[in-house]
């Protein structure tokens, strides 16, 4: 509570300030003197920054209004769960992404689950998926000819359904099992007042949308080498703004991992047609037909976010153009059917995708002064520093509260420009009502590393911007000392720090190599390994798991022969497959080992147990920022890791240091350094020994070795190989652990 009310005051202090600096911007620093290109970049400079704050401002004051409208899951009678009709929207999405998202759905916990009604929503009318819908024995409504997009495709599953509540699910959205149990129950909640209080009157709850989430790392994770210092770039959105406006009633339907009214949708009218963003409309039309649309923070599903810088481009610029659309179709901001603060809320998301435009002033903006010499703010450094430096501290202060570590102010500003050169024009054209009518699905499919000159293109508007930010630096600090270059600092601040920005855009279009076909997700889980050749089992933990593979950690080294199938039981509380396994690498892992494999589920029940295991599970990517992490470290470690040539794990078995004196029973001696189940290193040979001899020793246990001499050196040149001969006699009877105990019981070389 005392932390709520320091983020109150400060977010007040803030608004204060940054009220106070606009207006000392508006009436003193507009440069009216200078000249038409000075006065029409200073006016957009102006604009820019009010824009900017403004946006902001209406965020400060959702969030602390934050608490008025969040709703406590009710607990109900399990008679009184409702009948769900589950929508799966696919449009050209491959069966084997489809498989993951239906597996999922039919392992949704439910009272009763023959209350749930599964479809596949196939606006392609494929055979594939009409017989993947077979397999599963659920509901498939194809629908040919993508007549009226996504929309059409709902729309005609509404039609053929009549469950009370609607689930809608994208084709690579995999829901948590808990998915209805936390999503259903909120229907049952009294209906609210205009001011959102739970009392009863005429509001009825349209929609509850959960957090839209990814198992797989965004692009600026992936591209910037940042998978584990912050979160997907979504996350701000979906697990903070859309939060704050459950405050105002303006929570953004998002398309999946929702749960719909189906009395909601028939007083709109079903879902809206003349939209490239159904989804987003579809909220506000509820909005106005006077229904409550809920946000909730906890994730309940996640799925496949774009993997190239295309795809992500064309999406945003769908996104951007598709609200502008439907803001203009329902006339949001200044429809009467909405509240007032709805209303302001919908102003910030108009303006919001002008933020943009906003980026190039600010980027433009001090190239213009220090490399041109057009003067586009009129100040003196002392007013900069007592109007602009108290309103910038609090400023970012107040940011860094408003994100929760989601998301910083620095980071909001990279992405703003990598973005910005490819949005401005199409928010321009569809402000002005000219419209783009159709657009692709987004491919989520992985992209192969790109070519050089594909990469650097994409990247060129922001090589102009960081050249030509480099040349003002350098022109403008150019023989100025002392006192001139003190009163400049406040340029030199801004370019670099717009330099900044600009260097994680050329690193992120640049992007880097994919290596991996699908995701490997964090996990523990238990795991028993069965080695059928000798008849042994050891128990294990998963480090991560994916579709092709797994890696397990074990406490002490085993042997598990390369290219030979094993068996693997992984275990969870709620699931336990069967998979053949083959190892791909072993490495020393702390005081333990890693052993990687390659993995088949052993039947399609195995098969689909084993998807559970995998998804079922909040993912493993940062939730939260990591604070310690500066835009130094950020760029030390990009350049580190794009210059290090990367390197596979090669080792299949483990390499066990020894260290051990032995006598083989020909009477020559030597120094056993490692192992590896299948050869020996060693040094120091006393006696006469030669390639190809057979040599043998006994353990304490009077377990024989056999080793054959084979003259070859190891990496180092250092250490000959001998090779065990008789390890898959051991390994039959068993004697395989018992031999590496012994080894590591004998004396070692130097107590010798």
């Amino acid at each position: 509570m005392q932390n709520e009310k320091r983020q109150h005051v400060i977010f007040v202090v803030t608004m204060i300030l940054m009220t106070i600096y606009l207006l000392w911007r508006m009436i003193f620093t507009l440069p009216w003197d200078q000249g038409f290109v000075s006065i029409i970049f200073g006016i957009l400079l102006f604009v820019a920054e009010t824009v900017t704050v403004l946006t902001t401002f209406e965020l400060f004051l959702q969030k602390m209004q934050k608490k008025r409208m969040q709703l406590e899951l009710p607990t109900i009678p399990p008679d009184e769960y409702p009948h769900v009709d589950v929508f799966i929207a696919t449009h050209n999405e491959p069966v084997d992404l489809l498989y993951k998202t239906v597996n999922a759905c039919t392992f949704m916990d439910y009272p009763d689950k023959q209350k749930v009604h599964i479809y596949l929503c196939d606006d392609g009318g494929r055979p594939e998926v009409e017989e993947l819908a077979r397999q599963f024995d659920i509901g498939y409504l194809g629908f040919p000819g993508n007549k009226d997009a996504k929309s059409g495709n709902l729309n005609n599953a509404l039609s053929k359904t009549s469950s009370p509540l609607i689930a809608t699910f994208d084709a690579d959205m995999i829901p948590q099992h808990t998915f209805l149990m936390k999503t259903v129950p909120y229907f049952h909640l009294p209906e609210f007042t205009d001011d959102g209080t739970l009392r009863r009157s005429r509001k009825k709850l349209g929609l509850v949308q959960t957090p839209q989430s990814f198992y797989n790392p965004d692009l600026f994770q992936f591209n910037l080498f940042a998978e584990q210092q912050i979160p997907n770039e979504q996350d701000f959105f979906s697990r903070e703004v859309n939060i704050l406006r459950n405050s105002s009633n303006a929570v953004a339907y998002t398309g999946s991992n929702t749960i719909i009214s189906r009395k909601a949708m028939e007083d709109i009218g079903g879902f809206p047609l003349n939209t490239i963003t159904e989804d987003f409309e579809t909220s506000v039309r509820m909005q106005q037909a006077g229904y409550i649309t809920y946000a909730t923070q906890e994730v309940q599903a996640a799925g496949l976010t774009t993997t190239t810088v295309p795809s992500m481009i064309k999406q945003r610029i769908r996104w951007a153009r598709g609200i502008l659309q439907s803001l203009q179709n329902t006339r949001a901001i200044f429809s009467e059917k909405l509240g007032f603060w709805t209303r302001i809320t919908y102003l910030s998301t108009f303006l919001y995708w002008w933020s943009f435009f906003n980026r190039l002033i600010f980027l433009l903006a001090p190239i213009l002064f220090a490399l041109f010499g057009f003067q586009i703010v009129n100040s003196a450094f002392w007013q900069v520093l007592v109007f602009w430096l108290p309103s910038y501290f609090f400023y970012s202060m107040s940011m860094r509260y408003l994100s929760g570590n989601i998301r910083n102010q620095r980071w909001s500003q990279i992405i703003d420009t990598i973005f910005m050169p490819y949005l401005i024009l199409p928010v321009l054209l569809e402000t002005l009502h000219i419209h783009e009518k159709k657009f692709k699905v987004t491919s989520k499919k992985k992209g192969a590393a790109r070519r050089w000159m594909t990469s650097l293109l994409y990247a060129l508007p922001h090589i102009v911007l960081f050249v030509l930010s480099v040349a003002a630096i350098f022109k403008f600090v150019y023989g100025k000392y002392g006192l001139a270059l003190f009163y400049g600092s406040i340029i030199v601040f801004w370019l670099i720090h717009n330099l900044i920005s600009i260097g994680y855009a050329i690193f992120f279009m640049i992007g880097r190599s994919v290596y991996r076909e699908s995701e490997r997700i964090r996990a523990q889980e238990h795991v028993t390994i069965y080695h059928e050749a000798s008849n042994l089992h050891y128990q294990a933990r998963t480090v991560d798991v994916s579709e092709q593979g797994i890696a397990l950690y074990m406490v002490h080294p085993v042997y598990l022969p390369p290219q030979t199938t094993i068996s693997m039981v992984v275990k969870t509380e709620r699931y336990e497959a069967n998979l053949d396994a083959v190892i791909v690498y072993v490495k020393k892992d702390g005081e333990g080992w890693r052993y990687a494999a390659s993995v088949k589920p052993v039947s399609e029940t195995d098969k689909r147990l084993y998807m559970q295991i995998i998804y079922d599970r909040k993912h493993s990517l940062p939730e939260q920022m990591n604070l310690w992490d500066t835009a130094y470290d950020d760029m030390v470690r990009n350049v580190q890791r794009r210059v290090a040539q990367p390197s596979a794990d090669k080792r299949k078995m483990p390499r066990i240091p020894l260290d051990r004196t032995i006598l083989f029973s020909n009477g020559v001696a030597c120094t056993l350094r490692s192992f590896n189940y299948l050869f020996f290193s060693a040094t120091n040979f006393q006696g006469e020994i030669s390639e190809g001899d057979v040599v043998t020793f006994y353990t304490e246990s009077n377990l024989e070795v056999v080793l054959l001499y084979t003259g070859k050196k190891t990496a180092n040149q250092q250490e000959i190989l001998l090779k065990v001969e008789n390890i898959e006699d051991m390994t039959r009877r068993g004697f395989i652990d018992k031999m590496l105990v012994d080894l590591k019981s004998m004396p070692t070389a130097s107590s010798a």
